[in-house]
């Protein structure tokens, strides 16, 4: 059986407002989380993907009211990350709504924390948030980072995803901080690299421009596309994703 390929529209929200940037700098404000999040339930998105991208740098917690009201608005599947360190974390965010739960900065710091959370809670709600960029420095040639892609690692990715993958995780948002905001497409030799290494679905995140970027993600092993700009401002929609994805022959999962 062929799973349909998820398209999903991302929020990365800092101080309660969605914003965008490039290379995750020079962010600007592109609107309200809970009406973008309604809009996109609306327009056929898969899921959502909910990103406080201050909360690890800024050491606060994600803002549960902000997930609270989104989840009380949308009937697909919501991912939420960003300052999550504890089970506790975990346990409130499913409890505010949330369907998973990513980990990012804390699952590098703490890797127990993965373990534990996969066998409190499931592994199919444990999503591993890497964002990594190309690296002399690791075998691979890609270095994951934290703090929203403010603090290197010295990590390999591959090696990482590997190891994140044999402790429980069930999904990876695996973002490419060269790429991400550029709008000059996903990173495809990142996501074949990652493929070959887990079996677990694999969301790709990072340079979508135009509708063209989507299927080479996904011929390249994504299970699941993300954008957040692109879809924001209203240069793409989720039906022309889906609809150029169908045309490829590839299967989609129908609106509504």
């Amino acid at each position: 059986m062929t799973l349909a390929v998820r398209v999903i529209p991302c929020l990365d929200v800092d101080a309660g407002r969605v914003v965008k940037g490039v290379n995750f700098e020079g962010l600007r404000d592109a609107g309200d989380p809970v009406a973008l999040a309604r809009f996109y339930d609306a327009e056929g998105a898969d899921e959502l993907v909910f990103l406080d991208i201050t909360a690890s740098s800024g050491d606060r917690e994600t803002t549960y009211d902000v997930v609270r009201r989104t989840a009380d608005e949308v009937f697909i599947p919501l991912t939420v990350g960003g300052g999550v360190r504890s089970p506790d974390d975990f346990d409130r965010l499913l409890r505010a709504g949330a369907d998973k739960v990513s980990l990012s900065t804390a699952a590098v710091r703490t890797p127990d924390l993965i373990d534990e959370a996969a066998r409190l809670f499931g592994s199919q709600c444990v999503v591993l948030s890497v964002d990594t960029r190309r690296s002399t420095r690791t075998p691979s040639g890609f270095e994951v980072t934290t703090h929203g892609g403010r603090e290197d690692t010295d990590r390999d990715t591959i090696a990482w995803v590997r190891e994140a993958t044999d402790r429980g995780v069930g999904e990876i948002l695996l973002n490419s901080m060269d790429a991400d905001g550029t709008r000059s497409g996903f990173d495809l030799d990142l996501i074949a690299r990652v493929r070959e290494t887990v079996d677990v679905p694999i969301i790709a995140s990072g340079g979508a421009g135009g509708v063209e970027h989507f299927v080479p993600a996904v011929l390249a092993g994504a299970d699941a596309v993300l954008a957040a700009s692109i879809f924001h401002f209203g240069d793409v929609s989720i039906a022309e994703v889906k609809r150029t994805i169908a045309d490829a022959g590839l299967t989609v999962r129908p609106r509504g």
